[in-house]
C-alpha cells in the first residue's frame, strides 16, 4: 500500500472513532445526541422556534437522523400537547429545507419497526410501563385512574404502547425527552418526580441528571433550573435515606417482599408465630420501605403493634394519623379500621402480634394519597 493512501486511511479511521466517542459519550456524561434531545424537546415545549431552529441544525451536524428528531417532536406532544409539538415539526421542515438549498443532503434514517405479537395494547403499555417504574402497574383502584378510567387506558394504550413500543428512539432517550417537557412546562413537580425515578430505573445517573438541569439553566436562566435540580436533590436525598435505613441491622430477618394487594408500596413480612388451636395470635415482623403503607382494615380480635425500627405513622379512621417510632407501642382495637406504615423518608419495623381467635384481617380501601400526606 503507497505511503499516502495509508495516511489517509488511519485519518478516516481516527475520523471515525472520534466521532464514535463524541456520540456514544460515556457512562457518567451526556453524550451529543442526548444533549439534542434534551434541548430539541425542551425548546419545542416552550414553543421558542428561532432557538429550536438552531437547536434542530446543530443536531443534524451532529449526526441525528431526521427521523430521530421527527420522533422527539412526536414524543413530546403526549406531554405539551399537539400544537407545540406540530409547530416543532414544521420548524424541523424549514430548516431540512433551508440545508437543502445549500447542497445539504440530511439523512433520513430508518422508520419505526412493525409491532404484530398478538398483545392488546393496554397489556403492552401495562408490561412497558411496569418495566420502566420497576413495579407492578395493574388498573388503579384509587388516585385520578380511578376517578377517570379513561385516562387510564390513553396512558396504557396509546402513550407506554404506541409511542413508546416505537423504537426509533430508545426508552432511556424517550425519558429523556419527556424531563425536558416536563422540566420546562413548570407546575409539573410530582410528574417530574415520578419520571426522574424512571431515568434512574433505567440506568441515567444521577450525574446526567444534573447535567439535564444544567441545560435547562442554560436555556431559561435559574428559576426553571432551581425548580428541575430542586425535585432532583428531593428525590435522591430520599432514596439515599432509604437506602440507609434498608441497611440498618434488623432484631429478625427481613423476610420475604409482600406481594398481594393489601400493602402499598414495598413491605416485607417474616412470620415468626403461626396462630393454631393452642395459641390464637399469629406474630409477624413487618419492614416497610419508605412510603408503603398498609390498607385500611381491621382486626376482629384487636392487635398490638411493637415499633422497633425507624419512623412511621398510624391512623384509625376518624382520628388524626400519629407519628410513631421506635419504641412505640400500639394498642389497636377490636373492628376499629386503621392503617400504619412508614414515612415518606424513613423505614418502619413493627412487631405485630394479632389474635385470630375471632377471625381473619378485614381488608378495607387503599391509603390515598391525600390521606397518607395530610
Amino acid at each position: 500500500m503507497r505511503p499516502i493512501k495509508l495516511v489517509i486511511l488511519l485519518i478516516t479511521f481516527f475520523v471515525a472513532v472520534q466521532n464514535t466517542v463524541a456520540r456514544s459519550g460515556s457512562d457518567s456524561t451526556l453524550n451529543v445526541k442526548e444533549r439534542s434531545i434534551i434541548s430539541i424537546a425542551s425548546l419545542t415545549a416552550k414553543g421558542d422556534l428561532q432557538q429550536l431552529q438552531k437547536e434542530i441544525d446543530i443536531a443534524l451536524q451532529s449526526g441525528l437522523t431526521v427521523n430521530e428528531i421527527k420522533e422527539v417532536q412526536v414524543h413530546v406532544y403526549a406531554y405539551c400537547g399537539f400544537p407545540r409539538s406540530i409547530r416543532g415539526l414544521q420548524t424541523l421542515m424549514q430548516v431540512i429545507e433551508e440545508r437543502k438549498s445549500k447542497g445539504t443532503k440530511d439523512v433520513i434514517g430508518r422508520e419505526a419497526s412493525m409491532i404484530a405479537d398478538g398483545t392488546s395494547k393496554y397489556e403492552r403499555g401495562r408490561i412497558t410501563l411496569s418495566k420502566l417504574t420497576n413495579t407492578k402497574q395493574e388498573r388503579p383502584s384509587s388516585g385520578y385512574g380511578a376517578f377517570a378510567p379513561i385516562i387510564d387506558t390513553f396512558l396504557k394504550e396509546h402513550l407506554f404502547a404506541d409511542i413508546f413500543d416505537r423504537d426509533i428512539l430508545t426508552h432511556v432517550e424517550r425519558e429523556l425527552a419527556t424531563i425536558s417537557v416536563l422540566g420546562t412546562i413548570g407546575s409539573a413537580e410530582p410528574m417530574l418526580r415520578n419520571h426522574y425515578s424512571i431515568c434512574l430505573n433505567l440506568g441515567i445517573s444521577p450525574n446526567k441528571l444534573y447535567e439535564f438541569t444544567e441545560i435547562i439553566k442554560n436555556l431559561y436562566g435559574n428559576e426553571s433550573y432551581l425548580s428541575c435540580k430542586k425535585t432532583l436533590d428531593e428525590l435522591l436525598n430520599r432514596k439515599t435515606v432509604a437506602s440507609s435505613n434498608s441497611t440498618q441491622s434488623h432484631l429478625f430477618d427481613i423476610g420475604a417482599k409482600i406481594t398481594n394487594s393489601n400493602f402499598q408500596g414495598t413491605a416485607y413480612l417474616n412470620n415468626l408465630v403461626t396462630a393454631d388451636s393452642l395459641n390464637t395470635s399469629a406474630v409477624g415482623s413487618v419492614t416497610f420501605e419508605p412510603g408503603a403503607r398498609t390498607k385500611w382494615h381491621m382486626h376482629p380480635a384487636g392487635q398490638i403493634l411493637l415499633v422497633i425500627e425507624g419512623v412511621g405513622y398510624y391512623q384509625e379512621k376518624g382520628q388524626q394519623k400519629r407519628i410513631i417510632k421506635k419504641g412505640d407501642v400500639i394498642k389497636c382495637q377490636p373492628n376499629l379500621p386503621h392503617w400504619h406504615g412508614a414515612s415518606a423518608t424513613n423505614s418502619l419495623v413493627q412487631i405485630a402480634i394479632t389474635n385470630r381467635h375471632l377471625g381473619e384481617t378485614v381488608w378495607m380501601d387503599e391509603v390515598t394519597d391525600q390521606e397518607y400526606n395530610k
